[in-house]
């Protein structure tokens, strides 16, 4: 769908969306609810982030670490018996740092009903090598429509996370120098 013109520039080959798309199932079971009776939104999360971290791992051929979570949207609860599919794919990649989007789907164990989306969220991970530092990643390429539409779309959302995290940075520095703030 795109070529490595439309990807930051880098000595690294490409590679395709599909190359490190996984899907994570997992039944959900008594030991993993919350007060309500159904599943925790912690237990949800901690498979999004072993698929995100999955798929991140593959991309870069080796180590990523999670550096943040953002629009973790839960849409329905998630009950007792349920098999939750936790879909992952890299969006978008930059020099070390990749967004992965994940789906989350579920479905009764026991029941021949199509999956239904309960969650979703949007994870950026960064590669490392053994000693922690950052690494270069391999230019993510859009394969689809879809998969061209999450890379811009993941564009736009490593802006806002990127004004966001310059405006606070400002802010405190400006409390500071007001003396207003010492932490």
């Amino acid at each position: 769908m795109t070529d490595q013109a439309s990807v930051p520039d880098s000595d690294i080959p490409g590679k395709p969306t599909s190359a490190s798309r996984t899907t994570l199932s997992h039944i959900m079971t008594h030991s993993d609810t919350n007060l309500l009776g159904t599943v925790h939104g912690g237990v949800i999360m901690k498979l999004v982030d072993d698929a995100a971290g999955a798929v991140a791992g593959r991309h870069s051929e080796g180590p990523a670490v999670t550096a943040s979570m953002d629009e973790m949207a839960f849409l329905e609860p998630v009950r007792v018996g349920d098999l939750v599919h936790v879909k992952a794919q890299v969006n978008w990649t930059g020099r070390s740092s990749m967004e992965v989007g994940v789906r989350v789907l579920a479905e009764r164990w026991n029941e021949s009903t199509p999956a239904t989306q309960v969650g979703s969220a949007y994870l950026v991970f960064a590669a490392v090598d053994t000693e922690g530092k950052p690494r270069m990643v391999p230019p993510v390429i859009p394969e689809t429509e879809r998969d061209q539409r999450r890379y811009q779309e993941a564009q736009i959302r490593r802006t806002h996370r990127l004004a966001r995290r310059r405006a606070i940075k400002e802010l405190r520095e400006k409390r500071v120098s007001e003396g207003l703030d010492g932490d």
